[in-house]
């Protein structure tokens, strides 16, 4: 118990703290521990997400809500082999394992919501125009947009692989690894045009 609230102390960001990326519903009901098999491994890969991925987005938008980040090797089985929405811990695009045993699977993942454009989203608005602007402006692997309150999967790799699908419509690949956009830079852009200016820090991936 005291490991566990130590490792909730550690600060992983400016605004995150590795308690904010514990919590999860399987781990409660179902009674398996969401404790890191590799709490370093998992720190150091948290601290690269948040620094990188989540501190811009809420730099810019404000207030972001975690539905579901770090998720233990045992958690992410179970969901998966009780049918609960996690992918496989070996599979490729599997995001919430950040210690996995793997080294070569480096990743740290969460699925996020963005207050400022769910409200819009519920209106109406289109999830590409925040996943071209992501796509734009955060150094990013693997996007996954669900119907619900525009939410999204999004993960920090050493070495990016920026892909986006989505089961929202319009459903299915919007950018496949390796491939480059549909929309030039000028039509993606006019998408976010009416963004809140960008807070961040600069992302080392220049618009594509």
């Amino acid at each position: 118990m005291r490991g566990l609230e130590n490792l909730g102390r550690v600060r992983l960001s400016k605004s995150f703290y590795m308690r904010d990326m514990l919590y999860s519903e399987i781990s409660n009901i179902h009674g398996v521990p969401n404790v890191p098999d590799r709490p370093d491994v998992a720190i150091e890969r948290g601290r690269a997400f948040c620094e990188t991925i989540l501190e811009p987005m809420q730099d810019t938008f404000g207030r972001l809500a975690i539905r579901s980040a770090y998720r233990s090797a045992a958690v992410n089985r179970f969901g998966n082999e009780n049918n609960l929405n996690c992918a496989r811990n070996d599979n490729p695009d599997e995001i919430h394992v950040w210690d996995y045993h793997d080294d070569a699977h480096a990743v740290a993942g969460a699925s996020v919501v963005v207050p400022w454009f769910a409200d819009q989203f519920e209106k109406g608005r289109d999830w590409r125009d925040l996943a071209w602007w992501i796509h734009d402006h955060l150094y990013y692997s693997n996007l996954w947009f669900f119907p619900k309150l525009a939410a999204f999967n999004i993960a920090w790799r050493p070495v990016p692989v920026p892909k986006i699908n989505s089961y929202a419509a319009p459903k299915g690949s919007l950018l496949r690894a390796g491939q480059e956009p549909d929309e030039t830079v000028q039509m993606r852009q006019k998408r976010y045009a009416d963004f809140p200016s960008f807070r961040g820090i600069a992302s080392p991936v220049r618009p594509r």
